[in-house]
């Protein structure tokens, strides 16, 4: 690279980019508050030391996740990157929390409205009972007459109480 486009670790380290500057594209010229924290947190030899023990195809992912952990500890220096996790996972219990919660609520409405669907059913089928039942005596012709009432008679003529019983008076 040329003097006058320096990567953002170099100016920072105020010296000239070398055109084998092993972290100018990780670091471009227009981030240089990324550089910043990772320098701060890391040191600019141990970055330079990790990506080149690194191949080329994941220096990349790993000068981002330098630069995140980097900035993170900038902003939360006791918990880092940690902080956010732990937050995150307070989150998704939470969600998780809700989503059990509203699924036990679904539930308990689909059997309120189930439990409503066999009462209704019920009604009906006592509607249809007691329409039959309505029917059922204009069944009957107005000739036919009640089979017991002869019985019934004669049961309450037998068993008519009368001042006397076996012999007693009352």
């Amino acid at each position: 690279m040329s003097h006058s486009t320096r990567c953002a670790a170099c100016k920072s380290l105020r010296r000239r980019c070398p055109k084998d500057c092993v972290l100018a594209p990780y670091f471009p010229p227009t981030s240089p508050h990324r550089f910043a924290c990772v320098h701060k947190i890391f040191g600019a030899s141990n970055t330079t030391k990790m990506l080149e023990q690194l191949p080329l195809h994941l220096r990349a992912v790993a000068a981002d996740c330098m630069s995140f952990e980097a900035s993170s500890r900038v902003e939360d220096p006791v918990y880092g990157s940690v902080g956010i996790i732990s937050q995150l996972q307070e989150q998704i219990i939470e969600a998780q929390s809700e989503l059990v919660k509203t699924k036990s609520e679904i539930a308990f409405h689909n059997a309120q409205q189930q439990l409503q669907q066999q009462q209704m059913q019920q009604l009906q089928m006592i509607n249809a009972i007691a329409q039959e039942g309505e029917d059922w005596p204009s069944s009957f012709s107005s000739s036919q007459q009640d089979p017991f009432s002869n019985v019934n008679q004669q049961l309450f003529e037998d068993y008519n109480y009368s001042d006397t019983f076996c012999g007693f008076e009352f």
